[in-house]
């Protein structure tokens, strides 16, 4: 390793996808003077509206105040809306488990960096935006990559155009066509998985007929059986469109074989899950069976391998979904992906500075990036297994230890220590 060779040239790194990681890099890199340019497919800046909440925990707080300038990490807090923030477990009759009010999920923190967050997509994804007019260039869509004599990158775009970099980052989410390339043998995997998701909007009327634990936190509904729920709100803030309404998000899990989807519309859906709530609360049965039938999808859950071997490092690299793709069972996806970028800018920082050379960095982020990351992807995996094949014994033996927890404050103190920083629980 080389750790005072400078580049001959200016370092240019090119980041392929405008996502939740790829924009945060791009801030990293733009703060210390690197040249960078995103390549993003959509044709503007609101082409990319999701409303449901993104769960950001200390390791996603870190990074993006690490990276974002002091205006836009303002931004992000300005479009923070945690309510009470709390989660819980819970039987199929809403008889607790375990509750998890946020001061005991947040350790008593103050600093909004060391506290879990509920925040938009729209929110967040404005908050990255802010200030990269000059970086982001939309309609610009990734077909392949070639590389250059002298050791460099250049991106070919769907347009016909081309661009060469230093550096190019996949940065283009779990269908990446970056990692399709370069590491063609990590594509994802069929976890065995489906879940079944849809929006029961919130009205007065059915606010008021919800118990309160269906309209202010996220709760996950463990049945005796196999299959499970979870249940999270979204409440508009300002940054939703105006005609914006609050709903409870739903989905329900369970294994493949035991969902048949196919051709189902979202009625159907709905009335399909709603006949497997039989028994459980009349609360959630309404929420299921009445949801927006428009908002009603099925997902086959897929994940990236469970683990990775190391592969030659060179001037394309890869971060979030597009190499550790993980089901959302952990709720940790955008924060590993925001802890990407974090690590690769410090490391490519040292490379502009002259401090590193820029095959080692990437080599060194790929270590590092390997490690946690798919880490996270064996616990959401995991997660999901565990959604569809658990047993009566084995759910009985879980609920037992919930509400034994729940039951001993030191216990449940103790049980959450650690949670919140990265799948690895390790610290920076």
């Amino acid at each position: 390793m080389n750790t005072t060779q400078r580049p001959q040239r200016p370092l240019k790194v090119l980041i392929a996808g405008g996502g939740i990681g790829g924009l945060c890099l791009a801030h990293g890199l733009r703060r210390a003077g690197i040249d960078v340019t995103v390549l993003e497919r959509t044709l503007a800046r609101a082409d990319w509206l999701q409303g449901y909440r993104i769960h950001i925990n200390p390791d996603g707080n870190h990074a993006l105040r690490t990276c974002l300038p002091p205006e836009n990490w303002k931004l992000y807090l300005d479009s923070v809306a945690d309510g009470e923030g709390s989660f819980a477990f819970v039987t199929p009759t809403l008889a607790p488990l375990l509750d998890l009010p946020r001061e005991l999920v947040d350790h008593g923190a103050d600093d909004p960096v060391d506290q879990h967050h509920g925040v938009s997509r729209i929110g967040l994804r404005a908050a990255l935006l802010d200030g990269l007019d000059d970086v982001v260039q939309y309609g610009r869509t990734f077909e392949r990559y070639t590389l250059t004599g002298d050791g460099r990158v250049t991106a070919h775009l769907s347009d016909g155009g081309e661009v060469t970099g230093d550096l190019l980052v996949g940065a283009d989410g779990a269908g990446s066509r970056v990692r399709g390339q370069f590491l063609p043998h990590l594509d994802r995997i069929d976890t065995g998985v489906v879940i079944v998701a849809g929006k029961y909007p919130l009205t007065d009327e059915r606010r008021a007929r919800l118990p309160r634990i269906l309209t202010t936190r996220a709760n996950n509904v463990i049945p005796t059986g196999r299959g499970g729920l979870f249940t999270a709100v979204w409440e508009p803030d300002s940054t939703a469109p105006k005609d914006a309404e609050p709903y409870t998000f739903w989905g329900y899990s369970d294994a493949a074989e035991r969902m048949p989807v196919d051709g189902l519309d979202g009625a159907a859906l709905a009335r399909m899950i709603g006949e497997r709530l039989t028994g459980w609360s009349p609360h959630l049965r309404e929420m299921v069976t009445n949801a927006d039938p428009e908002t009603v999808n099925a997902i086959r859950v897929l994940s990236a391998p469970p683990r990775a071997e190391p592969w030659p490092s060179g001037p394309v690299t890869l971060m979030g979904d597009a190499i550790h793709s993980m089901t959302p069972m952990a709720g940790i996806g955008a924060n590993t992906a925001l802890r990407d970028a974090e690590t690769l800018s410090g490391l490519l920082n040292e490379v502009a500075a002259g401090r590193r050379d820029l095959h080692d960095a990437v080599a060194a982020y790929e270590d590092r990036m390997r490690d946690y990351g798919f880490a996270a992807v064996r616990l959401s995996l995991r997660n999901a297994q565990q959604s569809a094949t658990g047993t009566p014994l084995s759910r009985h033996a879980f609920r037992t230890f919930l509400r034994t927890a729940n039951a001993i404050p030191p216990i449940k103190r103790h049980l959450f220590a650690n949670q919140g920083r990265g799948a690895d629980k390790t610290t920076r």
